[in-house]
């Protein structure tokens, strides 16, 4: 995972527009504040990001932390009086946080992380959306930045929990939690985690994902591809260690989850049918279904008109020892009639 700014994980389900429709107005943060603390949980919580987010593109990316400290201070003078606002300062930490380390400021992301978790501690029973959409974004950005302090083992954990929470807020509102939920577990792929872990959470997400898909949400589609791209690069990376085994598992999870966002067959698609039919040359015991996928692939390249690729499979197919590849329908597909 790279320290590349992201969208806040869950999509912004409320009216959008509203806070930047405000600040045109001439009001004021302060005013903004008092309005955000009269809205339930998820308004304020994305009438938040889409300040920051606003800012972030407005290229003000270094006037958002004042902007988020100055409304957490006035939330929290106004605590006092409505403790459920505590949420509120958490989730705004967690915001603070992702933008710290959009800045390359990690030591002052961890800070504000630390400050974010020790808001939530104060009722660590807590199971509601609120409690949970925020403590599962926060684990996530501290899975980042231990990472980069190349604390694999607590990021590990970090990034599990944080994906079986987004899993379980799936459950609640696919749409808002459905893109949280895929990227967690494509983030997951980039770490140490064990294959196991790895392994259940995918299947997990594989029973999920037409939930996910049935939803007419760019977001989730998004986190997909972004899901598919991380699975082919752990199997390339399988692949390179001569773990063939491992790597058809990888490639496959991948070509399944493409599938389903692309539906009809693609150019993509192929590329990834034949990294998997490589892959499966590798694995004795599957060594003929490698075979019969990459022949079945050339007459799909064929087809497609993908020349590249058509001699690409006809290349490993020759250097595995196939005299039945389809030499023939190569060339007569370079040097037609």
């Amino acid at each position: 995972m790279d320290d590349t700014f992201e969208p806040f994980f869950t999509e912004l389900t409320c009216e959008s527009g509203k806070v930047a429709e405000l600040l045109r107005g001439g009001l004021r943060l302060k005013d903004v504040s008092n309005y955000i603390s009269e809205l339930n949980f998820v308004a304020a919580y994305d009438l938040c990001r889409e300040l920051v987010m606003e800012m972030v593109r407005d290229g003000k990316e270094f006037e958002v932390i004042r902007a988020i400290d100055l409304i957490n201070l006035v939330l929290n003078k106004k605590g006092e009086e409505k403790s459920e606002l505590a949420d509120l300062r958490a989730a705004l930490l967690h915001i603070k946080t992702r933008i710290l380390i959009y800045q390359g400021k990690p030591d002052d992301a961890l800070q504000a992380a630390a400050e974010c978790l020790n808001l939530l501690a104060q009722n660590v029973k807590r199971r509601d959306e609120s409690f949970l959409s925020v403590l599962a974004a926060i684990l996530y950005d501290i899975a980042r930045l231990n990472i980069n302090r190349g604390k694999y083992r607590q990021a590990e954990r970090e990034i599990e929990k944080s994906a079986k929470i987004y899993e379980r807020l799936a459950r609640i509102s696919p749409q808002r939690y459905g893109s949280a939920h895929i990227l967690a577990v494509a983030a997951a792929t980039k770490t140490n985690i064990s294959k196991v872990k790895q392994a259940e959470m995918l299947a997990v997400l594989h029973k999920s994902s037409d939930d996910y898909m049935r939803e007419v949400n760019a977001g989730v589609e998004n986190a997909a591809v972004r899901l598919v791209e991380s699975l082919e690069q752990e199997g390339t990376t399988l692949m390179q260690m001569g773990r063939e085994r491992e790597a058809v598992q990888y490639f496959t999870r991948s070509l399944k989850y493409l599938t389903k966002i692309e539906g009809e067959f693609s150019e993509k698609q192929l590329e990834l049918s034949v990294e998997l039919g490589e892959a499966l040359l590798g694995v004795k015991a599957a060594r003929e279904k490698g075979i019969h996928l990459l022949n079945t692939m050339l007459h799909k390249a064929s087809r497609l008109g993908a020349d590249e690729i058509h001699k690409k499979i006809v290349d490993i197919l020759y250097n595995a020892g196939n005299r039945g590849a389809d030499i023939l329908g190569f060339w007569h597909k370079i040097f037609p009639r």
